[in-house]
């Protein structure tokens, strides 16, 4: 038995255990625990985990269903998949800069609200603008209105110590409310009481466009997503920009020592975050939908915290764990008509996958403490072997 617990052990140790990669293989122990975790879920409710995962898979397009409607195929489910998948990307993105620097920018749903109101009320509703300019426009005003609303909770944080969890959530219902009086007031559409939907020109996802039988829709802004990740990988990594935003997330004070403008880097922070959540917001609200709900806060800036804390704040692993989240929301509609598993359960795994990530550290320490104990019983060993 006591050589069974070794042998456990050392397997945990040796995949676990290797620093240079844990930042993969503690998020894939995350995911692969999580999806047991789920399946037992789905197999305790009567379904066939089997079948439910494939449906998930073919919801995304990523394998094909038994069946079409016309001009649809496995193509067409999946830049389906990659333009809800876009604004996630982007709000993974600002939840991670914002945790390298030691903040937690949970407001990233009112600032995608914020950006995606502007940019509507701005250009959205201008049927004079070329589509060129007017795309350009969108994604610039997202910006800009991401900034400031991020810029506003550094700026409370550094000039008065507000902690930016409190102030982006009381933003977070300013905006939520604010925007749905304007809404409801000025720019509602009477049939839907949604917001008044935008033009064809200023969306940033070419809907139904026309290749060969197929009717698809084009998402303009994964690419865009792409590159943003590469470049905030590049910003943290290889600018004293970003080594002064990770000095001031490890140790604000020690940063301060060594001559850091501590206040400033967290202003500035926040307001990078902001832009990528105004990203985030508009390929959401211009993109992936072409309205706005009043009152409701956009479910992805939420999601992009389990996304984030998945991909351990990295702006590549972003990449692969928003892919991973979005294959459980966007697929679960299609796994409960399909195969007659709720589609709740999808939220249960991705839960479970935020636990699991979130022990992150717990499983290091975990891993360590067994490194040492074989260390010890290797010793033991060998001390019998000599006497």
């Amino acid at each position: 038995m006591r050589k069974v617990k070794y042998e456990i052990k050392k397997g945990f140790v040796k995949l676990l255990g290797n620093e240079k990669t844990q930042f993969i293989a503690i998020p894939v122990f995350s995911i692969i625990i999580s999806l047991i975790a789920g399946s037992a879920v789905i197999a305790l409710t009567g379904g066939s985990p089997f079948q439910a995962f494939k449906n998930l898979l073919q919801g995304c397009g990523i394998l094909s269903k038994p069946s079409y409607a016309g001009f649809k195929s496995p193509l067409t489910d999946f830049t389906s998949f990659l333009n809800a998948m876009t604004p996630m990307l982007f709000a993974a993105l600002a939840v991670s800069l914002a945790l390298k620097a030691g903040l937690f920018n949970i407001g990233v749903s009112g600032q995608m609200l914020t950006a995606g109101f502007i940019a509507s009320i701005t250009v959205g509703y201008a049927a004079s603008l070329p589509a060129p300019l007017a795309k350009l426009l969108v994604l610039f005003i997202g910006i800009a209105a991401g900034m400031l609303v991020g810029g506003l909770i550094g700026f409370l944080k550094h000039k008065f110590n507000i902690n930016e969890v409190v102030s982006s959530i009381m933003l977070n219902y300013i905006a939520q409310y604010v925007i749905a009086f304007f809404i409801n007031t000025k720019y509602v559409d009477p049939v839907s009481r949604q917001s008044k939907e935008v033009t064809d020109a200023s969306r940033l996802t070419l809907m139904g466009t026309a290749v060969g039988n197929l009717k698809i829709d084009i998402p303009l802004g994964i690419v865009l997503a792409v590159i943003a990740a590469f470049l905030l990988r590049f910003l943290i990594q290889r600018t004293t920009a970003g080594f002064e935003i990770k000095a001031v997330g490890a140790s604000p004070k020690a940063a301060k020592y060594a001559g850091m403008n501590v206040g400033k880097n967290i202003v500035l922070t926040m307001m990078i975050s902001g832009g990528l959540a105004g990203l985030a917001g508009v390929t959401y609200f211009l993109g992936y939908f072409a309205s706005i709900q009043p009152k409701v806060l956009p479910s992805t800036g939420f999601d992009a915290i389990a996304v984030a804390i998945l991909g351990n704040a990295n702006p590549i692993g972003n990449i692969f764990s928003s892919f991973l989240i979005t294959i459980l929301s966007k697929g679960s509609t299609y796994m409960s008509s399909a195969g007659g598993v709720q589609a709740e359960i999808a939220s249960v795994i991705t839960g479970i996958i935020l636990l699991c990530s979130a022990c992150g550290v717990f499983i290091k320490d975990w891993v360590a403490k067994m490194k040492e104990e074989i260390s010890e019983e290797t010793k033991d060993g060998q001390k019998q072997e000599v006497h």
